[in-house]
């Protein structure tokens, strides 16, 4: 049997850095991933000759000078930037609330009219908000959290905002700018030709194993590695002997459309609470293409169940005291543990990137 310096256990972007720089230092990996792709949640399909985010939109977006080279060294980055619409039944708001989001609500022009009615609706909250309905008003005003926070929020979540706690919204982006650019970072892009051709890169010189679940033959895989990196859900990896992690999942609706194009954006967010997806994605244009059809993906959040998709971790007090419990343990086993669903939080890529460049770094050395 191949003895591997490290067996890695799922083949996300976590992962594929780590391998990166291990194989650069001239280290054995064996991958083994359960999905039959490689590359986590930004595996793209092609479709029509357009790039399919599979599971979900994602956009690269980082402030960290060295994340941005080291992506671009592997890839060529688009000039695509995030200018998200919201439509509210049948209204479009500009994305983040901005002041092409505050003319369009009250036909105003200026800051100074913006500041003025959102501070006069924000007084309606007196002392510390008491839920995520509160906090949300207190920081944006009650027509904007009408419109375009609350509908999506409960969707997102499946609960009444009145139900959930205020810290899920520590904050809410304000612009008194005319600036549709959703995100504030200095560095944005998607990778010509998808994000296939990153993870290919990363994982060159690997040997991987798809379609292969590592629980089921923890022991077997376990001897073929000097080190273990798991990046899995740390309850099934101890057959949920504390009691299971909560998640949110997603469902995803694709159709392909014989229209050159069907919204004008790459990302609409549909915030009433009687639409039942939350948004919808048309994936050629964060490629900016022009083929003769278009590919659309629903979006709607869903309640988790064991065999669904985890993707956003449940971070309250009860889930981050269980999971401290699995964390413990797999410490206490050797485990090397990294990425989204190993450490229980939701992680923009870059910061994923960045987290796997301190793990390399502390087990490979510059």
């Amino acid at each position: 049997m191949k003895k591997y310096d490290y067996v890695v256990v799922g083949a996300g972007l976590f992962s594929g850095v780590f391998c990166w720089h291990a194989v650069k230092k001239g280290k054995t990996c064996l991958v083994i991933e359960k999905r039959d792709t490689i590359g986590g949640n930004i595996y793209c399909e092609d479709v029509e000759g357009i790039h399919v985010h599979k599971y979900g939109a994602h956009i690269f977006h980082t402030s960290n000078r060295k994340v941005w080279d080291f992506v671009n060294s592997l890839a060529e980055f688009n000039r695509y930037t995030n200018s998200p619409v919201a439509n509210y039944h049948g209204e479009i708001y500009n994305m983040p609330f901005n002041m092409n989001t505050f003319s369009k609500m009250w036909g105003i022009a200026t800051p100074d009219e913006a500041k003025e009615i959102i501070e006069t609706q924000k007084q309606k909250i007196t002392g510390e908000p008491k839920n995520l309905e509160e906090q949300a008003i207190s920081l944006v005003g009650t027509d904007i959290y009408e419109k375009l926070v609350k509908g999506y929020t409960e969707k997102q979540w499946g609960r009444d905002c009145k139900d959930l706690p205020a810290f899920i919204i520590r904050r809410l982006p304000v612009r008194y700018t005319y600036d549709n650019n959703y995100f504030n970072d200095l560095y944005q892009g998607i990778p010509i030709g998808g994000y296939n051709v990153l993870i290919e890169k990363l994982f060159e010189g690997c040997d991987i194993k798809t379609g292969v679940d590592y629980n089921e033959n923890r022991e077997m895989y376990n001897a073929m590695g000097d080190k273990v990196l798991y990046t899995g859900t740390l309850d099934s990896l101890y057959d949920y002997c504390f009691g299971k992690l909560e998640y949110r999942s997603l469902k995803f609706e694709t159709e392909v459309l014989d229209k050159e194009n069907y919204q004008g954006v790459a990302v609409m967010n549909f915030t009433d609470r009687e639409t039942p997806y939350t948004r919808v994605i048309e994936h050629k244009h964060f490629e900016f293409g022009t083929q003769p059809k278009t590919v659309i993906t629903r979006e709607y959040p869903a309640a988790w169940a064991p065999g669904m998709e985890p993707y956003y971790p449940m971070n309250d007090e009860k889930n981050q005291k269980l999971y401290e419990q699995y964390r413990d343990r797999a410490a206490q086993d050797h485990y090397i543990l990294g990425g989204r669903l190993a450490e229980y939080k939701y992680y923009d890529m870059d910061k994923v990137i960045e987290s796997a460049f301190n793990l390399a770094e502390k087990e490979l050395g510059n």
